[in-house]
């Protein structure tokens, strides 16, 4: 088995050969092991004379023998294309890897999934809804698939987290082996021991920026629908929900405010046919999916129910603001960004911006006669 697994990676190292060729030599003759076996003349005539070179040039043995000893380790595993554990959703997009370097449970590759992205600089509403979705979905037994960056991302992992046998995997732009962004060390460790991170990408590979939005592929190709929370026009996260809509997966988006432009993404995508959606129950609903009776589904941001001090401020810590407005005093850009871009009650204002009632209200006052924010039925309060 060990022998088979050393002439996949063989096949997979050896630099000029990338996937498409991989696969190519993979149709032609078999396995790894009968491409190497076939003989240089039988290359050639398949594949051209430059691969024939490459292919059997001198092997990369240390490589090899590190991703081996890497496979052993326990809650590591390599699944290649030959495997029946190889998740059967990437098989459906056009260009599946030919490795997946697995640390956590690989099962969860071929689990009913959801993947749900969004914006690195998520608004702290757009951070509450991507976790307060992701813990709902992951409530009613879907895996959260999503990518371990910044903002959206990230809470999307929490969200699956935070409930008791909730499910996630991590889709990363780097080596197995390596965590990107570093910040999320201590967030990756928790995926792998309760979940799935994954890659296609040889061990040790460091954070390149191609990289990213290949995975995007996979992200889509894992899930049976990609929930997209917050996007700006040009997001990575709209090339995830244009990959899904290609091979057949459901696309979702949560409508922000007119005024935001990390809505503007979405806003465009529910123009082209995404399902718009404003509890997790329409996206269970969509999906056909059984869900339990008691749960209570979260609503989107901009409704008036309110969250525990306690979220608010580890939404706030873990997804800052947008950047202040420059010609503002601080204390006022600090609660301009708290609030975001949709109405917010006075009392999650207070928990994001860390100020007591008695400061807020005065900073909300010069904040509406300066024209910057209105007051709103119910007590909230809108920017302009």
């Amino acid at each position: 088995m060990e022998d088979d697994l050393a002439a996949w990676l063989r096949l997979t190292l050896l630099p000029g050969i990338g996937p498409e060729r991989q696969r190519s030599l993979l149709a032609a003759f078999g396995l790894p092991g009968q491409v190497f076996a076939a003989g240089r003349s039988a290359i050639i005539a398949v594949a051209g004379a430059d691969t024939a070179d490459l292919l059997f040039a001198a092997p990369d043995e240390a490589r090899i023998a590190a991703a081996l000893a890497w496979a052993a380790e326990p809650g590591n595993h390599i699944l290649t294309l030959g495997d029946a554990a190889y998740p059967r959703g990437l098989l459906e997009i056009p260009d599946p890897p030919v490795l997946l370097y697995v640390k956590g449970d690989p099962a969860l590759l071929s689990s009913n999934a959801l993947a749900i992205v969004g914006a690195r600089s998520a608004t702290p509403g757009g951070a509450a809804n991507a976790q307060a979705f992701a813990e709902h979905l992951a409530g009613a037994g879907l895996t959260i698939v999503s990518g371990l960056a910044l903002g959206i991302d990230a809470a999307a992992h929490r969200g699956a987290l935070a409930q008791g046998e909730g499910k996630t995997v991590a889709v990363i732009g780097t080596g197995a082996d390596r965590v990107y962004p570093a910040r999320h060390q201590a967030l990756a460790r928790e995926i792998a021991q309760r979940g799935a991170i994954v890659s296609e990408l040889p061990l040790g590979t460091p954070a390149l920026p191609h990289n990213f939005p290949r995975r995007n592929r996979l992200i889509a190709g894992l899930a049976r629908g990609v929930l997209v929370v917050e996007a700006a026009i040009g997001s990575g996260s709209l090339i995830t929900a244009r990959l899904a809509s290609e091979c057949g997966r459901e696309v979702f988006a949560i409508p922000g405010s007119i005024h935001s432009p990390l809505a503007r993404g979405c806003h465009r995508l529910i123009r082209d046919g995404a399902k718009l959606v404003e509890t997790a129950a329409d996206v269970l609903d969509e999906l056909a999916w059984g869900r339990p009776a008691a749960a209570e589904t979260p609503p989107a941001r901009g409704t008036q129910r309110r969250r525990s001090p306690a979220a608010a401020d580890a939404s706030q810590a873990l997804f800052p603001p947008p950047a202040p407005d420059a010609d503002l005093p601080p204390e006022q850009a600090a609660v301009l960004g708290a609030l975001g871009h949709d109405p917010l009650d006075v009392d999650t204002l207070a928990a994001r911006s860390g100020l007591t009632l008695d400061a807020l209200y005065a900073i909300l006052l010069a904040l509406e006669l300066d024209g910057r924010i209105s007051r709103l039925p119910g007590g909230r309060y809108q920017r302009h």
